[in-house]
């Protein structure tokens, strides 16, 4: 039908930008070798969050179109994760991280209370990521190894995902948490931007 078009190409634009989301981010980390403005923190938050919310929609059997792109972005993390370890010098914590997200994992599905208790949860732990990423740009006031195109990405498919989740399922919680993301998201993009003009400015005197 026609009108599925507009839904066929935002679930289309979503899992490609979620392909390589998490590239830009990763790049800049290579090549600076330094985790400065980067939160460890966030990146546990927002793994977490990925893990509960796709597990949710797959326990739910939520149509897969609708968060095909988190295992994606999991396993980008999972990636990231592993650089910020190695540049902190604290990689072997990788294993025991490792554990605690496979064992929450298997619990989350134990019983149909904790899954729905951890996505009531998920708002706000996916919410937390993104003020312990504000609060490490704050504490350092450089935003140079944080990649704007990322938080621009992430953003985009917040957006995309509002609108889906409206026109399939219009299931409320997962409606709030794309809504909440967006503004974040959002907020996060314009304090590295912020940041960025001001060490330009700062280079330049």
């Amino acid at each position: 039908m026609p009108s599925d078009l507009p839904v066929h190409v935002a679930n289309f634009s979503t899992l490609l930008v979620c392909m390589v989301l998490k590239f830009p981010q990763i790049f800049v980390l290579v090549r600076a070798k330094s985790t400065a403005g980067l939160s460890l923190n966030s990146l546990l938050l927002e793994l977490t969050g990925f893990i509960v919310f796709v597990t949710y929609q797959m326990y739910y059997n939520y149509p897969p179109p609708t968060y095909l792109e988190y295992p994606i972005l999991i396993a980008q993390d999972g990636v990231l994760l592993l650089l910020i370890l190695y540049y902190n010098g604290n990689l072997r914590r990788s294993l025991v991280y490792a554990l605690v997200f496979v064992g929450g994992w298997q619990l989350l599905t134990v019983q149909k209370w904790i899954i729905d208790l951890a996505m009531s949860l998920c708002t706000f732990i996916s919410a937390a990521s993104k003020f312990a990423q504000l609060q490490s740009l704050w504490k350092s006031k450089d935003s140079g190894q944080v990649s704007a195109l990322s938080w621009a990405m992430a953003a985009y498919t917040c957006i995309a995902r509002i609108y889906t989740t409206t026109v399939t399922t219009g299931d409320m919680q997962v409606l709030v948490r794309f809504i909440v993301m967006t503004l974040l998201n959002l907020w996060v993009l314009a304090t590295v931007l912020h940041y960025r003009r001001d060490g330009s400015s700062k280079k330049k005197i």
